[in-house]
Parts: C-alpha cells; sequence; structure tokens
C-alpha cells in the first residue's frame, strides 16, 4: 500500500473530489481525517471507507477558520500522533457563467479570497505539525492554465493561478524540513460537474475536444495521481505541479 499508517486530512472531504481523494487515500492504507462544514455529506464517505475496510474520522472544520483549523489539527495529532498529508478541496464560492464585466465585485473576488485563505490557514496547519516530525506532503488541486475560449469563468482561473505562487513559496520555505508541495494540474474534472448544470454538454465539449488524449481526467483519476503523488514512490517531487489534464495543457 503506498499510504500505509500516513494520517491524510482533507477539507472538503464530503464533495465529489475531496471523497474521491479520501477514498483513494484510504485504498491505499491512509488514516483518513475528514473536514469540511457538512457533516452529513462528510459521514457519506466515511461510511464508504469503512464498508470497504478503511479508517476514516470526520469533524466538522471551516477552512477559512484559522481557529477551527489550528485546533482540529492539533487533536488530531494528539490521538493519532502525526499529520503526514494535508489537502484543501473545498469549494471557493465561484460564480461561472457571468462575463467579467457585468459581474459583481463581491462574486469576482470570493473565489479568490477563499482559495487563498483556505489553502493557507490549512497548509501552515498540517506544516506545524509536519515541521516537528521531520516531513510531509501538503497537496494543492487545480493549477495554472489558460482560459477556455468562449467560456466566462468569473474569478476562479485566477485564484487557481494565484493558489500557484502560493505553492511555490511553500516548497521553497518548507523543503528545508522535509515536506514537499505539489499541485495536481487539472483542465476540469469532467465527472464532477453536475448533470443539471445549465449548459453541461457544452462545457464537458470544451472540456476534452483540446486533450491529446481525446478524454477528461475523472474523479478516480484524480484519485489515483493525489495517491502517488502523496506517497514516498514520489519523494523527488515537489514545488511542481503534475498534470493531469490528458494533454490539454502541455508543459
Amino acid at each position: 500500500m503506498l499510504l500505509d499508517g500516513k494520517h491524510a486530512v482533507i477539507y472538503g472531504g464530503g464533495g465529489d473530489i475531496g471523497g474521491a481523494v479520501a477514498r483513494a487515500f484510504a485504498r491505499e492504507g491512509a488514516i483518513v481525517h475528514l473536514a469540511g462544514r457538512t457533516r452529513s455529506k462528510l459521514e457519506k464517505v466515511a461510511d464508504d471507507i469503512r464498508a470497504a475496510g478503511g479508517t476514516a474520522t470526520v469533524a466538522e472544520v471551516d477552512a477559512l477558520d484559522e481557529q477551527s483549523v489550528d485546533a482540529h489539527a492539533d487533536r488530531i495529532v494528539a490521538d493519532g500522533g502525526s499529520i503526514d498529508i494535508s489537502m484543501s478541496l473545498v469549494s471557493v464560492g465561484d460564480v461561472q457563467g457571468t462575463p467579467l464585466v457585468e459581474m459583481a465585485l463581491e462574486d469576482f473576488e470570493r473565489p479568490i479570497r477563499n482559495a487563498l485563505r483556505s489553502t493557507y490557514v490549512t497548509a501552515r496547519a498540517g506544516a506545524r505539525h509536519m515541521i516537528r516530525q521531520g516531513g510531509g506532503v501538503i497537496l494543492v488541486f487545480g493549477g495554472e492554465g489558460d482560459p477556455i475560449k468562449g467560456y466566462n469563468i468569473g474569478g476562479f482561473q485566477i485564484a487557481l493561478t494565484a493558489v500557484e505562487a502560493l505553492r511555490k513559496q511553500l516548497a521553497s520555505e518548507l523543503g528545508r524540513h522535509g515536506i514537499r508541495v505539489v499541485s495536481l494540474l487539472t483542465g476540469g474534472v469532467v465527472d464532477s460537474i453536475p448533470e443539471d448544470f445549465e449548459g453541461r454538454d457544452a462545457l464537458v465539449a470544451s472540456l476534452v475536444e483540446p486533450t491529446f488524449l481525446g478524454r477528461g481526467a475523472t474523479l478516480e483519476d484524480v484519485g489515483n495521481v493525489a495517491a502517488f503523488a502523496a506517497s514516498d514512490r514520489a519523494r523527488t517531487i515537489t514545488a511542481s505541479a503534475i498534470n493531469i489534464t490528458c494533454g490539454a495543457i502541455v508543459t
């Protein structure tokens, strides 16, 4: 198992992407700590993990609240001894489909503020314990990328690009402590788009069409790559983005 006995915290663990990563981590032997604001969604993922023979805990934590995040991290270490992996996959409140020139300032700013704050607060909480341990992995989801032609994505891609700058700085400062910081660069996860999302077919097509492989990344793909990136098999990878865009973005 890639992550046998590792303690992994996943903020937003009740969401589609967070749940996929959590299940993959648990399959690889990690003790998964699911954190988020909606307990019922977290419990559903935890039930799936336990039914498959894995171990999961659940806690209501607001990833934007530094006191809540810090207290939760402290409890995990007090109970289990370590935080080995941390990943924030919380919703950032983005508004898509509205042209920037027609968008309210608050709607534009919200995903940028929320993405940076949640990534920073959660990474800081985990890193403080990882420093004492002498190692760990912080994973970031999203990555830099060009705008999608003909689609109005609001402040979302700007938020992801800002988070990439934070990832690089964290990697620079934490590497001396044996802590790796890695992004998963995605061009969009096709099966995470709700079936009732207006314009879903056109959006999926826009994600798939530019890929070299003729398909987009799935939730299972994200979980598998995240498990590898968090494992010792990826111990030489830090300050980097792993490209899971099926060739849509060439790096």
